[in-house]
This record gives C-alpha cells, structure tokens and sequence, in this order.
C-alpha cells in the first residue's frame, strides 16, 4: 500500500488506496443434507486518485502491478468527475467491536452442527420440506490510507446462518426461511428454528383475500422486504442532493408518524454493517434520520457532503472492495415500540400479515412506492391468522404508509445482519388478489 500511495501521489494532487484481504469457510446445505465445505481466500485493492481536479479510479484483485494500477487510474481520471472535496486526514475512530477470536477458531464440526439442528427439527415438523442454505465463517482486513495522512485499518468477523424450506404439492408451493447474522460467535440456532416452525404453523391452512385495502402487519422480515429499499433511497444524501427524494428540503419536518424514530448506526458492534469508520476512512457515527416523526439527516458521503455544503456523515459505502464509493446505509435502526405481536394482530379486523415478497424494488422507488408478490403471509380476521395466502400483491407509497397511524411492535431483532426493527402495523396498504 505505501508503495502504491507514493507511486499515485507522484501523479495526483489526491490520492486513497482501500485494500481488504479476507478468507471465510462455506458450509452448503441442499436437499435435507450436508452438500459441501469450502474455503475461500481473497485480497483487492482500490485506488481513487484526484488529478487536474477530477476523480480517477483503479481496482485489481490478488497480486497487483503498482504502475499499471496508477495509469489506469490516471487515464480514468481524464474523464473522471469533478472533484469538489479534499481526502480526511487521521482522526480518532470510535471503539466498535467487530472482530472476535472465536469465530476465528470455530471449526466445521461446529458449523455443520448448527445447519443439521435446524433442518432436523424443521423436517421432523413436515417431512416433505426440502432446505437448504449455508453457515459462513469469515474474517477480514480492511486498511486505507491517503495522502493527507489518513491511515485507518480494522479487523472483522463475521458469522451466518441462513436456511430456507421449500415444500412443492402439486402447483403450490410453500417457502419459509429465517437467517442470523453477526461479527461474534453464537452457536445457538433456536431463534431461526423457531421462526421457521412459526412459519409452518401460520401456513398449514390456506386462506383467500379480496382485492381491496387493507391494515397489514409487516413482521420484522416483511419490514426488511417491503420497507427498507424506499427508506435507504429516501434517506440517500445523493438524491438528496439531486432533489430526486421526496424528502428533499424537509429537514425538520414532520413527515412520518410520531412513534417512527430511525437512525443509521455502524458503530452497533454485533451488526456485520458495523465499522469505526466508512468506506473512505471517515470516523462512523450514529446518524439520526428521524425523530418522533420528524426528518434529521441524511447519509453523505465526501462528494455528496462537499457538493450539499455539509460534512460527511461517514457513509461512503462500497458494494464489494473493488467497486467505487457510493453514500448508503450501514445498520439501519427503527426503533422499537411497546406493543406485542399478539396485540397488534387483536386490532386487525380484516388483513395481512407479511413475511416475505417477491419482487419488491421494481417500482418507482425514488417516490417512495414498495410492493410486489407475496411469497409468505397470512391472512387476519378478527384478530387470528386463518391462513397463508396466494396469488396476492401489495402496494403503497412509504410516507402515505408511514405518515399516519403506524403501531411499533416490542419485537425488534436483527434481520439480515443490517437492520434492527420491530414488527410494524402500517393501514391503508392496498391488496391485489387474483379473483378477489
């Protein structure tokens, strides 16, 4: 890395190198059996470079030419964007616990241990359930360093599980699923058993909808797949900025339902989104999206920040280490409420409760619209769930949803390994039913 720093520094005003070296085991799971182990090694470097005042970038994997690194970066810049900012120097990154040793140490036995107890128990409930999935065990370096004297690096690991169930009779077809994510050992899978045996009870009958709107009760899953994609968009410094989210300028505002309060907060050590700092060395922070309701900050990364005339909230993301930085999200945190599940359920009359959709994304995102089909979830009436459903989509707009009368459940949990959220009871979400 110092190498490739003063070799680009010689040619740029500006110059950052990212590097991540990372190795994980793999642990598959296919068809009620074990089907492989693997091992995986991996090592990329990046390099930004800011030259005659536009941005330049490079990326290899493995072992990497220093010099031809540089001029890809150098011709890039030639057409590259203005650069409105200058790198961070060194600053004191918070203390976020994401490294532990244990899962360092933890060995396939184990791993193939935790995958076996879930399909056991699941497959003992309904045999004709076909799982698979995988348990992964991974650590990594991250290391970057700028020429304005930035040099932060990190250790990370991470832990998962994530199985799902398909059980096909005749044309239909029922799939259930649960995943746990964290940086430190756990080895206890009770959770995601139980959320898959809770799934197999809520979908034994069928049920039937009719087209129409509808209170639907999103379960933290159903939040993850429905919710989440409008909110990062909306909360995005750079649609912010380009005025293309419909929060744009409505910073102390009111604009959600008094009881929605949501943060953006890498420094959740047990989160695998965590880390002291983002993609570009910035010191993470918690990031206040909203309070009681009412609009705070959005996500900026150094380009969104400087061109908004703010600082950078320490979002400067990276879809993998060789990709260009971006502003996003890291762990994104609702806050959660008072209310059960079983409470919630008792003030539907008539509705849905969600699990999981297919399709969700495909809409028009930048207004805040989420829908798609419904891949799990249940029917209400008079407070119980009678039965899955199919055939069935979804659609609404986020702060039409969100505005008004949203209940926040008691049960937050993290979904994914990046959001904390509670169950969340949103009215007037609108119910497309084939043949209703």
């Amino acid at each position: 890395m110092e190498r490739l720093l003063e070799a680009a520094t010689r040619e740029a005003e500006q110059a950052e190198v990212f590097a991540v070296r990372s190795e994980s085991t793999l642990v598959h799971f296919e068809a009620n059996r074990l089907k492989q182990v693997e091992s995986r090694q991996s090592s990329s470097v990046a390099l930004r470079i800011v030259r005659n005042g536009r941005v330049g970038f490079a990326s290899a994997g493995g072992a990497i030419d220093v010099d031809r690194l540089v001029q890809m970066a150098v011709q890039t810049a030639a057409f590259g964007a203005l650069a409105g900012w200058n790198f961070g120097g060194e600053e004191m990154l918070p203390e976020v616990p994401t490294y532990d040793e244990r899962v360092v140490a933890l060995d396939t036995d184990t791993m193939i241990g935790m995958g076996c107890r879930v399909i056991e128990r699941v497959t003992a409930r309904d045999p004709q359930l076909q799982c698979e999935g995988m348990v992964t065990a991974s650590t990594g370096h991250v290391r970057i360093a700028n020429s304005s004297g930035l040099d932060n690096s990190y250790h990370k690991t991470g832990l998962g599980v994530a199985l799902e169930g398909v059980r096909v009779n005749g044309t239909d077809m029922l799939f259930i699923g649960d995943s746990m994510r964290s940086t430190h050992l756990f080895t206890d899978v009770d959770e995601l058993t139980q959320t898959m045996l809770r799934q197999l009870e809520r979908a034994s009958q069928g049920a039937v909808i009719s087209t129409g709107t509808y209170p639907v009760l999103f379960t933290p899953h159903g939040v993850g797949a429905a919710l989440l994609m409008p909110l990062a968009v909306a909360f995005n410094g750079k649609n912010v900025l380009e005025k293309a989210s419909r929060l744009a300028g409505r910073e102390g505002e009111r604009v959600f339902d008094v009881s929605l309060t949501m943060r953006d907060d890498a420094t959740l050590g047990e989160s695998t989104a965590s880390a002291p700092c983002d993609a570009e060395g910035t010191r993470s922070r918690r990031i206040s999206l909203t309070e009681r309701g009412v609009v705070g900050e959005f996500m900026y990364d150094l380009q969104t920040a400087a061109l908004a005339g703010v600082e950078s909230t320490g979002s400067g993301r990276r879809a993998d280490a060789r990709s260009q930085v971006r502003p996003g999200m890291s762990a994104f945190v609702i806050e959660p409420g008072e209310a059960t599940f079983e409470e919630m359920l008792a003030g539907i009359k008539e509705g849905l409760v969600v699990e999981e959709l297919i399709g969700a994304g495909q809409g028009n995102l930048l207004a805040g619209d989420f829908g798609g089909n419904v891949l799990l979830g249940y029917k209400v009436e008079d407070g119980q769930i009678v039965g899955r459903v199919k055939d069935t989509m979804i659609a609404g707009n986020l702060l039409e949803t969100m505005g008004v009368s949203v209940i926040i459940g008691n049960d937050a949990r993290w979904v994914g390994g990046s959001l904390w959220t509670p169950s969340l009871l949103c009215q007037g979400v609108s119910v497309s039913a084939t043949g209703g």
